[in-house]
């Protein structure tokens, strides 16, 4: 079955909607941002989440060191951290938390460039548990641009490690990404919003999307 991962959610609703729906993941921005969250806002939103027992929380940062990270994890009550800058492999090694780390494709990128960098942070995190988050390169963004690459890229890293798809999905198109590329799981921000904002029938929509294509909605 393919996770799901609703990210850059800002408010407990919006979260609630998402968990209800049947989203595996919740994502909550702790980077620069329109969807960052101060710590407490997002406590409050992980804290509801956990009530639920239904998802697991997860914490974006981008360049931040290592300790503050560690710490907003312990306060903020994350199961995950994603690691969305340019954090070599080595400083993951210093975060406590499982890892999700982002992997940014750009449309000049051989898959030989792509599946090297995957094998190597394989190797420098052997033993730990981690997830690659497989994003479209935009010059001088760190996610969220609802732009999406080459999902054949994908599909052939999805064959020999644990991936989540991001960029550019939406209700519209996320049944054929995983047609496409067979992930272990997608994620998805702008593409359940309106104007800027989280829906909750976008939401739903996605995740029903996501169910049909595994076959396995009720």
């Amino acid at each position: 079955m393919t996770r799901i991962k609703v990210c850059g959610i800002k408010d407990t609703a919006h979260a609630l909607a998402a968990v209800g729906a049947g989203a595996d993941f919740i994502g909550l921005v702790f980077a620069a941002s329109r969807r960052r969250l101060t710590p407490a806002q997002a406590a409050g939103i992980a804290g509801a989440v956990k009530k639920s027992a239904a998802a697991e929380v997860v914490g974006v940062f981008v360049n931040m060191p290592a300790a503050e990270v560690n710490q907003a994890a312990i306060s903020c009550h994350l199961d995950w951290v994603q690691l969305s800058g340019d954090e070599p492999w080595e400083y993951c090694l210093d975060i406590d938390r499982p890892i999700i780390k982002a992997v940014r494709i750009g449309s000049q990128q051989s898959y030989q460039e792509i599946h090297a960098r995957l094998a190597e942070g394989a190797r420098k995190l052997s033993g730990r548990r981690f997830i690659y988050l497989l994003d479209s390169l935009v010059e001088g963004e760190y996610g969220g641009t609802g732009r999406a690459f080459d999902w054949s890229l994908a599909r052939q890293a999805a064959e020999e490690f644990p991936v989540i798809i991001a960029g550019g999905l939406t209700p519209e198109n996320v049944a054929r990404a995983i047609k496409v590329v067979t992930p272990w799981g997608v994620d998805v921000s702008s593409g359940v919003e309106i104007d800027g904002v989280k829906h909750a029938a976008r939401i739903r929509a996605f995740i029903q999307a996501v169910r049909r294509a595994d076959g396995s909605e009720i």
